[in-house]
């Protein structure tokens, strides 16, 4: 989930049990054998590899391991007022596909200006990812980062687990340094419906997720855990962790991974192509908005803030700037800014025209960036 300041705590209902919770921000595959080209491996014929000699939980974990990723978030938003607000935010992930594809969880990254891919390696490795699918509704999304070769993990069948069954979550809890913890439980209810408040979600009704088909489990699952695996004692995934009790102990809750299985292969089937991306918060300038802040030119995209690192930022363009061409066509609005866009490249390079708050004109050349995220999930 994201851990920023900024960000609204959301609080969930359990309907069955009447307690108050807050998110924690909280086709199978088959461990150590190779995905088909295109899809992924499944769990037909698996055994559970030997725990001979070692206590079976450790033998789970050091299988596990390195396919759980940390995922870092930039979050830009605009207020109500139209004030530029930057935060950072943490999750967890999971890699299925050696080639970079990995499961999180939707809010995990939802409105991310950046998104960063961290291994579990006591080095860690960073990758910059973007969305290639997901189901925003049922608070999932599936990323890919230019990789190969990285280890995965199986998904296991959730239809079969028994109340009382032994489970192992990992995950970076409360973004403590130091790398993921684990933590340990029994499944503690299943088919369990739950409501999240969460204003900042727009594809929820009234502000409200409703999530259906969850795990409970007593393993502990805090702020940071949200979108990490939540595994069996065979070390396959049978849910992704979403959300933890905060006003009891000892609950919390996963999405089982059988309703996760089809949004993940569409991801791998269709994957959603790459977007140019720009890196800017705008708002259309008219002759009101000129005459408000004193613009020397009635027509435009005014700039109000740059997503840190991103690719405006680091040609130059700032807050305040009005940008009146992009790739030799012309910005009458903020809207324009998006057509044009969509009709470019990531990595391609382009001038944008500005004209700067003292009226002075410009061009620059900016290389555009891989937008991490769509405004909407499929």
């Amino acid at each position: 989930m994201r851990s920023t300041a900024r960000a609204p705590r959301r609080v969930l209902a359990a309907a069955a049990l009447a307690i108050l919770a807050i998110l924690s921000t909280s086709c199978t595959i088959q461990v150590g054998h190779s995905a088909p080209a295109g899809g992924v491996a499944t769990t037909n014929g698996f055994d559970p590899f030997p725990v001979v000699g070692k206590d079976p939980v450790v033998a789970v974990v050091q299988r596990v391991l390195p396919a759980v990723v940390n995922v870092t978030t930039d979050v830009f938003r605009t207020d109500p007022f139209g004030n530029a607000q930057q935060g950072e935010g943490v999750g967890t992930g999971f890699v299925v596909r050696q080639d970079g594809v990995i499961v999180t969880n939707c809010h995990v990254v939802e409105g991310a200006s950046k998104i960063t891919v961290s291994t579990s390696a006591a080095t860690p490795v960073r990758y910059d990812a973007r969305v290639i699918g997901g189901d925003c509704v049922h608070d999932l999304a599936v990323l890919k980062v230019d990789a190969t070769g990285l280890p995965t993990v199986a998904l296991g069948d959730s239809k079969s687990l028994q109340l009382g069954q032994p489970v192992v979550a990992l995950g970076y809890a409360l973004a403590l340094e130091g790398g993921p913890t684990v933590t340990t439980g029994i499944v503690s209810s299943l088919d369990r419906t739950i409501q999240a408040r969460d204003p900042g979600c727009t594809t929820c009704r009234n502000g409200v997720r409703t999530y259906s088909d969850i795990i409970q489990t007593d393993a502990a699952i805090n702020h940071g855990n949200s979108g990490g695996p939540l595994v069996n004692m065979q070390g396959q995934v049978i849910g992704i962790n979403s959300a933890g009790a905060d006003s009891a102990q000892n609950i919390g809750f996963a999405i089982a991974i059988d309703s996760a299985k089809a949004t993940i292969q569409q991801a791998l089937n269709d994957p959603l192509a790459p977007a140019a991306y720009l890196g800017v918060s705008m708002q259309g300038v008219d002759a009101n908005l000129a005459y408000q802040l004193g613009l020397p030119v009635d027509k435009g995209a005014y700039v109000l803030a740059t997503t840190k690192d991103g690719p405006a930022a680091h040609a130059g363009i700032a807050g305040g700037d009005v940008i009146t061409a992009i790739d030799g066509h012309a910005v009458s609005s903020a809207d324009d800014v998006g057509t044009i866009l969509a009709r470019l490249k990531p990595g391609q390079t382009v001038t944008v025209t500005l004209v700067h708050a003292g009226g002075t004109r410009a061009d620059v050349r900016v290389t555009l960036g891989t937008r991490p995220l769509p405004t909407e999930l499929p």
